[in-house]
């Protein structure tokens, strides 16, 4: 087991959870879980973007609805690009609320509107009815985006974490359904990309910091405990064939070093760039799982480069 080597501001977010205690997440439930990571958000709150939100509720499946929040830099004009954003937390967590200033300054940075489901989170929904979900919310940007003021024909697929897996899904299947050409481009910060727990990073970080290989193991038990569902290229895209990510959109792969999904991350995006897509993969030293998404570490070095090198790119592929 590799010792972390993190930066100062990681190293002292790292020092005050372990003075504060506390259970871990996989002895919670579920309820308890988001609200560890609600206070958490909470106490190293960060301002969000000057930024203008509006919120819809668009039809699913099976007469589901799913509320929609729409993010867009304040002095905007016109139809503006997409960036739809599934975020993470296990799938057991996360909410608008979470991730309120990595959408409000990927929008005010991007230039595009940050289109961000609030999907209902595990294990009161999972595999497959999540991922359906987001897709018939994707389906509908993409043919319908121009009634909110969105170019739909400018649009990428990002998230974090588990939001990544999924995006990563939603692009899999935007191919079978042939839309792909509509996406431009992926973002995925530190994806989960398969169900196993058994690489070099995994090994190495197992008991942290902060995600830990027990918390993953309890995210995928309350997304899906079927072994031919997790076996699938839908919730583990690492699985896929060259043939099956051919022709997918161009990626940008962010991983953290200290981090049980490093490795699954790096070895995603050699796998999208050996079936011919094109494909950045950055792995930030000194830093955690979460490192974008952590309001406690939104003035670090490796967050706000992280941020502002996805921005740059989202700009540059949409032209926001």
């Amino acid at each position: 087991m590799a010792r972390a080597r993190l930066m100062k501001k990681e190293k002292s977010f790292i020092d005050e959870l372990a003075e504060k205690g506390g259970r871990p997440l996989y002895e919670l439930t579920p309820a308890a879980a988001r609200q560890v990571l609600a206070d958490v958000q909470s106490g190293g709150k960060a301002d969000a973007a000057d930024t203008a939100a509006e919120r819809t509720e668009i039809e699913t499946v099976d007469g589901r609805k799913m509320t929609v929040e729409i993010v867009r830099p304040k002095e905007a004009k016109g139809a503006l690009p997409v960036v739809f954003y599934i975020h993470g937390g296990g799938w057991v967590m996360g909410s608008d609320k979470t991730h309120e200033r990595l959408i409000r300054t990927l929008a005010e940075e991007s230039g595009a509107a940050v289109v961000f489901p609030v999907y209902e989170n595990a294990p009161e929904n999972g595999f497959p009815q999540m991922t359906e979900e987001l897709f018939a919310v994707l389906k509908h940007v993409a043919e319908n985006g121009g009634r909110c003021g969105l170019d739909a024909e400018r649009l990428a697929l990002a998230g974090d974490s588990v939001g990544g897996n999924m995006a990563m899904a939603l692009a899999l299947k935007a191919k079978a359904a042939g839309f792909v050409p509509k996406i431009r481009f992926m973002l995925l910060f530190y994806p989960v990309a398969v169900a196993a727990f058994e690489t070099e990073s995994y090994r190495d970080f197992a008991d942290g910091p902060w995600l830990t290989k027990k918390a993953m193991e309890w995210f995928w038990d309350a997304y899906t405990t079927d072994p031919a569902a997790r076996n699938g290229i839908l919730a583990s895209p690492l699985k896929a064939s060259a043939e099956e990510l051919r022709g997918l959109p161009p990626a940008l792969v962010i991983t953290a070093e200290n981090d049980v999904l490093r490795d699954e991350g790096e070895e995603l995006a050699r796998r999208l760039d050996d079936a011919g897509v094109e494909t950045a993969s950055v792995r930030f030293n000194g830093t955690i799982h979460d490192f974008v998404m952590l309001n406690a570490l939104a003035d670090s070095a490796s967050s706000q480069t992280a941020l502002l090198l996805a921005a740059a790119r989202l700009k540059q592929v949409l032209g926001g």
